[in-house]
């Protein structure tokens, strides 16, 4: 049995921990959270790894932008790591950075392993590969996104906020930003703030001030993709992918997967594409090809 921590419990480790229990071939070892956090019930709860005893593999539900700092000194005890880093344009530093810890430490680190990036990274890879001339749309939504939410509450003077992503087609998208302000906070500063943030700033964003964000909250997300290409010289092939989903359980079921990948590779960092996919699927390679090939 894999032995897995969990480290972070928002969203994420919340879903990491049913997806974890329904694998076969992994323990929950425990979570890690901040100190002075509560204990999760009938979970082992530390502040620090150490605790825990021997850990193969951390799923690192936390923050995007923490992925890094949380996941160096994890790699140099040894131990695989699996986040959901979502920033696209840092995901090549991240591996980078993230691969020479791993390789140093006879370690591996999988990142970006949520379903975008992640399992939509492997769709359009398939696309690519299967119409290589050609153009991909990727549209998301519409739905929560939990890292633009994580960083709009981020925000000075935000108590809680939401944002949604408003698919226009083409692969353009719209975020919808409601915030709950902190008593004496200045709507305008906010906004400017989130605006201005390099996870808004590239979409067109509306913030909007609202009473209370518990109303308005739901997991619910989607994509929808579709490719229109080349095949050799045969023209106008076209595919499409499409899923509606619970946002944080599947990022959290993606993570578990690629935990079990990682015991299957050379020490490095690698993102999903990299991976050969049945890696991520419990039993017996021989099995799995006779069912799936």
């Amino acid at each position: 049995m894999m032995k897995v921590a969990i480290v972070g419990y928002g969203n994420i480790g919340k879903y990491a921990v049913d997806a974890l229990r329904a694998a076969p071939d992994m323990e929950l070892v425990g979570i890690v959270r901040r100190a002075g956090s509560a204990p999760v019930h009938g979970i082992k709860t530390v502040s620090d790894i150490d605790e825990l005893g021997p850990v193969d593999v951390a799923l690192l539900c936390t923050p995007t932008r923490s992925v890094e700092e949380m996941a160096l000194p994890l790699l140099a005890k040894g131990i695989n790591t699996v986040d959901s880093y979502d920033i696209h344009g840092g995901i090549v530093a991240l591996r980078r950075s993230l691969g020479a810890q791993a390789k140093a430490n006879n370690a591996v680190a999988v990142i970006s392993a949520g379903w975008d990036p992640g399992s939509d990274s492997v769709m359009r890879t398939m696309m690519l590969a299967m119409a290589p001339k050609g153009i991909t749309y990727t549209n998301f939504g519409p739905g929560m996104s939990m890292g633009h939410s994580v960083v709009a509450r981020s925000k000075a003077g935000v108590k809680d906020a939401l944002s949604l992503t408003i698919p226009t087609g083409s692969g353009v998208h719209r975020r919808m930003v409601y915030v709950q302000l902190e008593e004496g906070a200045d709507f305008a500063e906010v906004e400017a703030a989130i605006k201005a943030d390099d996870y808004f700033c590239h979409d067109e964003t509306h913030v909007q001030q609202v009473p209370d964000i518990d109303s308005l909250r739901d997991m619910g997300h989607g994509v929808y993709m579709e490719r229109k290409g080349v095949s050799g010289a045969t023209q106008n092939q076209i595919f499409k992918f499409e899923m509606r989903i619970n946002n944080p359980a599947l990022t959290a079921q993606v993570m578990v997967c690629a935990a079990r990948a990682s015991k299957r590779l050379a020490a490095g960092c690698y993102t999903l594409p990299e991976i050969p996919p049945m890696d991520f699927c419990p039993g017996d390679r021989e099995a799995l090809i006779a069912q799936l090939v």
